[in-house]
């Protein structure tokens, strides 16, 4: 496997909406790590909405064990774990692999019980395919990003661009 195959996702939906939890849940996935930043929410929405509400209470009825893990600061975090009573790890530092590993004792699990869902190649993809998770990517909620983010987004479409020519991701291009 070369190093640019590491930021293709197993998985490819529009948003955490559409992904099919049901086929997730019967490949033996027990264990969903979500990003924050423009998977669950924009930066500018400071804590849940009904609709994520409502998404969170039903793969807790399908028993997954759900967790939000974000490279922002505890203060960001903080409102969506309380408010959709789940586990965090905030300042995750993603893609090391330090958090992950740290998931996988507290909930004693193995690698292909995991999924990872999050909009940034370099980070999320990137981070769970290191530690052979399941990878999905979905696309960012919202173009207003920090400059950071921008700046991740321009190398992101870089490689991109090498994965199209490849045949191994296609933006728009959805799968399971």
């Amino acid at each position: 496997m070369s190093m640019i195959d590491k930021f293709v996702p197993d998985k490819y939906f529009k948003s955490i909406y559409d992904i099919n939890y049901k086929a997730l849940k019967k490949s033996g996935i027990k264990c969903l790590i979500f990003d924050l930043s423009n998977t669950i929410a924009p930066d500018a929405i400071k804590s849940p909405t009904r609709k994520i509400k409502d998404l969170f209470e039903d793969l807790k009825d399908m028993n997954f064990k759900l967790v939000i893990m974000s490279n922002n600061f505890k203060k960001e975090v903080m409102p969506f774990k309380e408010l959709l009573c789940v586990d965090s790890c905030y300042l995750s530092f993603k893609p090391l692999k330090r958090k992950y590993k740290k998931v996988m004792k507290v909930y004693d699990l193995k690698d292909n019980q995991i999924a990872c869902i999050g909009d940034q190649l370099f980070f999320d993809i990137f981070g769970a395919n290191r530690m052979n998770f399941t990878s999905i990517l979905v696309n960012p909620i919202s173009t207003d990003e920090f400059a950071v983010t921008k700046f991740n987004r321009k190398l992101e479409n870089v490689v991109i661009k090498h994965l199209m020519k490849k045949d191994l991701f296609v933006r728009g291009r959805y799968y399971e």
